[in-house]
């Protein structure tokens, strides 16, 4: 049988109503007159049976406090024609002979006749259940916590309960016949899919029959106008066992507390899904408005130290005074920029004279940005992606005037309640790293103890996560720092050469690699190319290829050939491992160097005799593509990677015609895990046969085919070079004996070629350094004499011999008759040095031009 069969069939009438019960019909002296067809059910005798005989049949004495008496009923119990003397539970005995347990009542039939009284009897169990039924409906009305409420078919209010009467404030005359939308004015539902008002869900209900269960209900009960409260709402039609409707009944639960605590819940979610997943100082900040506005509050901002934006840790002590920026704001309904003020900002604002400019809103003077994020080349695209954010425009200081609540919470170092506005400190272990202020509406409830907790919490994340970021900031920073001075920021024009490059380590936190290039102006307008790569990768990598690009640099200065180049780094290396490792084969220490096993690959470029000289150690060859578009990779001996000793390393000389492309890559442009070096050697020499395209170009397209994504298993360089020439007018050079009249002879060819050249003004400066120098050349060493004027960005000035011993420079004394030449000659250059050659030395020098001032 269904609830609602067993509702129409239910008989509300009590179980001892003599409409109902057994019902015997007793005279004076209790001899029964009268019996029921009810009291035949339950005793078993017919009337026939019964009529006549004593009570005591069915129902003998009972003993003095055998049974206790029956309870009263908490609820009205429907009288018969009279008033029963009290309920008392006996035992009444069947016809069959059985016991029964039965409530019994007993009223008096005054008046004339036989009849003296009426005994109704029920089985105590069926009174029990009447019981529960009456206790159900009286807990409703006075104990239930939901709110019930019955109203009529026109929706008004005919009854509530005692906590639907406690909801509302007043009692119930006073709003009896209300309607609920004039209960709750300005409340709504939250659930979707349902009509906007009370009075419209009950219209639905009452015209369709269907119930409406657990419909939440937003609004501001009369009882507590200043809070909003939620409930969960059902409807349902209410009619007799006829089905004829006579109203509704509105079920209405408070549910406040747990859909405050379910929002808390949300939000930590949410903080936890958005909160420190970038290591950015202001992206985080950032996010925490995003994730409490405008569920939380109806504005957020947050202040930071501003040692914080710099990766560092504010000083300890006088937190009050302590300089705060402006990092991130988002009022209600706003886009919520980062920096926007809102509600609830300081009342006194200034820009801050120390904050550095937006990134974006000035380029580089270089139009471009290198590697390491400097300007001259399109270095590493990556690293300025993930490069450390820097305050986006003029971020302002701001200053809390003392007794604010921001000054309160610095000074105190905890969080601040004032009104509508809570601060709470960011603070990691004795440090305060800024202020989260949280501000809502005027008309809106103040914080309460749930909602500051929430808070605490939001922010000890939010401090926990801007920590790591600046922690992160500091690392990346000092990472950047070591880059700057590893990696060649300014690479200046050559005249032999024109370059572009690319920059990709693997590590993106740190932003260096093992991979390094260099490009090294040499004498006599000649240039050293240099790429390289140290095993493994990150910070440690990086300072070992610091070291090796250190040395490289070095010896290149020294105008050493490319084999004995890598020969004297080749024992270098050498030396540090044996160094490092112990007597017992261990290494000593807990450093591990990472020098033994790189590669390099050495290449010096002449542009008077268009010959390039290159070696390499266990490198890769360079690609060559000549002006037809002919590509090579030279057979150039490889020599053993560095470190490991055994083998010599051998140079080989090509001439490289003007407009030739040499291309030095290291094996993290050509070689991939899905991919076969071969196939990347082939992809960089289609890349490059180009002839069109410039060097800029080349090196993008190389990265876009090669490394897809920007995103690279290995550390990666790559070094573009397009040969120049410096032809006979840039170029002089002679041929002179060793003999005394050689100086006079270099003086008058080197004046008449300035002449030819419009350089009249560094005659004078060219005649001592060319007539010492050969003076010294005829002195010291044989002939023939070789006399190289080159006019390039300097006027470069070059004599060689046959002579392997270099002049020093030294101060003479007062009595000596020379040594005094080559100390006038360092007077008048810019530099000057020496070489040496299969055949001899060559001593250079270069002298700047006059400045047009």
């Amino acid at each position: 049988m269904s609830a609602w069969n067993a509702a129409q069939r239910a008989d509300f009438r009590g179980p001892l109503d003599v409409t109902r019960a057994a019902t015997a019909v007793l005279d004076a002296q209790d001899m029964v007159i009268g019996w029921s067809p009810a009291a035949g059910d339950l005793l078993g005798y017919r009337p026939q049976e019964i009529v006549g005989q004593p009570l005591g049949i069915f129902l003998p004495p009972r003993p003095a406090d055998a049974l206790p008496p029956l309870p009263p009923s908490e609820g009205p119990v429907p009288a018969p024609v009279a008033t029963f003397r009290g309920n008392e539970i006996r035992v009444a005995r069947h016809r069959d002979g059985h016991d029964l347990l039965v409530a019994t009542a007993v009223c008096p039939l005054p008046g004339p006749g036989a009849a003296h009284r009426v005994l109704v009897a029920t089985e105590l169990k069926d009174l029990r259940v009447w019981e529960s039924r009456l206790a159900l409906l009286h807990g409703l009305a006075t104990q239930s916590p939901v709110g019930l409420a019955i109203y009529g078919t026109d929706l008004r209010l005919v009854w509530c309960n005692v906590a639907y009467e406690r909801e509302i404030g007043r009692p119930f005359d006073e709003f009896r016949g209300l309607r609920a939308d004039e209960l709750y004015s300005g409340g709504r539902f939250i659930t979707r899919g349902y009509p906007r008002t009370l009075e419209a869900v009950m219209r639905h209900v009452l015209d369709t029959g269907e119930p409406v269960l657990d419909l939440h209900f937003l609004g501001r009960p009369p009882s507590d106008p200043d809070t909003e409260h939620l409930w969960s709402c059902s409807y349902y039609r209410l009619q007799d066992p006829d089905g004829h409707v006579f109203g509704v009944c509105e079920d209405a639960f408070d549910i406040t507390d747990r859909y405050k605590a379910q929002q808390g819940l949300s939000l930590l979610v949410e903080a936890g899904r958005g909160i420190g997943t970038a290591l950015d100082v202001l992206v985080t900040a950032e996010k925490i408005t995003e994730v409490a506005v405008p569920e939380f509050a109806a504005a957020v901002t947050v202040d930071l130290a501003t040692a914080v934006l710099e990766g560092e840790v504010p000083a300890a002590g006088g937190p009050a005074v302590m300089a705060l920026v402006r990092v991130a704001g988002r009022p209600a309904g706003d886009g919520g920029q980062p920096g926007d003020g809102g509600p609830g900002g300081p009342p006194d604002s200034e820009p801050d004279a120390d904050s550095e400019p937006d990134a974006d809103s000035e380029p580089d003077a270089g139009g471009e940005q290198g590697v390491g994020g400097e300007p001259g080349g399109r270095g590493d695209a990556r690293a300025a992606r993930d490069a450390p954010a820097e305050p986006p425009g003029q971020r302002p200081t701001v200053v809390y005037p003392p007794g604010s609540p921001q000054h309160r919470s610095l000074s105190s170092g905890g969080l601040v309640l004032d009104d509508t506005t809570l601060v709470v400190p960011l603070r990691t272990g004795n440090s305060t790293l800024g202020l989260v202020t949280f501000v809502r509406a005027a008309d809106a409830a103040t914080f309460d103890s749930g909602e500051i907790a929430l808070a605490d919490e939001l922010v000890a994340r939010t401090a926990v996560s801007i920590d790591n970021a600046r922690r992160f900031t500091r690392e990346r920073t000092a990472a950047l720092a070591l880059q700057r001075q590893l990696l060649p920021q300014h690479v200046p024009r050559q005249s032999a050469v024109d370059l572009a490059y690319r920059y990709l380590p693997t590590d993106d936190l740190s932003g260096v690699g093992g991979d390094w290039f260099d490009v090294i102006p040499l004498s006599g307008t000649r240039v050293g190319l240099v790429v390289g790569d140290v095993v493994g990768h990150g910070l440690q990598a990086a300072a070992t290829m610091g070291r090796l690009r250190t040395t490289v640099r070095a010896f290149a200065q020294m105008d050493m050939a490319p084999d004995e180049l890598l020969t004297r780094l080749d024992d270098l290396v050498g030396q540090s491992a044996e160094e490092q490792w112990g007597e017992l084969g261990s290494l000593d220490g807990a450093f591990d160097d990472v020098t033994t096993g790189a590669t390099c690959l050495y290449a010096v470029y002449d542009p008077v005799s268009r010959r390039c000289v290159m070696a390499r150690a266990g490198h890769l060859p360079p690609a060559v593509v000549h002006p037809d578009g002919r590509l090579s990779f030279p057979d150039l001996p490889a020599g053993p990677p560095l470190g490991l000793g055994g083998l010599p390393f051998e140079s080989m000389e090509m001439e490289l015609p003007v407009g030739s492309l040499l291309a030095l890559f290291t094996d993290g442009l050509v070689e991939a895990r899905d991919r076969d070096i071969d196939h990347g050697l082939e992809t960089l020499g289609r890349v490059l046969g180009d002839r069109h395209a410039s060097l800029e170009e080349l090196c993008d397209r190389a990265v876009a085919q090669l490394l897809p994504g920007g995103t690279t298993a290995d550390d990666t360089a790559l070094l573009l070079v397009r040969t120049r020439e410096l032809g006979t007018t840039q170029v002089a050079e002679w041929e002179l004996p060793a003999e005394p009249v050689a100086p006079g002879r270099a003086r008058e060819l080197a004046t008449r070629q300035l002449q030819e050249w419009g350089m009249d003004e560094l005659s004078f400066a060219t005649e001592l350094v060319v007539s010492e120098l050969v003076t010294n050349a005829v002195r010291y060493a044989a002939g023939p004499l070789h006399l190289r004027l080159i006019r390039d960005r300097t006027l470069l000035c070059e004599v060689a011999d046959t002579g392997h011993t270099s002049p020093h420079l030294r101060h003479s004394g007062d009595d000596d008759e020379g040594g005094r030449g080559l100390f006038i000659v360092a007077q008048l250059v810019q530099r000057w040095g020496t070489r040496y050659t299969r055949s001899g030395k060559t001593i250079w020098t270069e002298l700047a031009f006059p400045t047009t001032e």
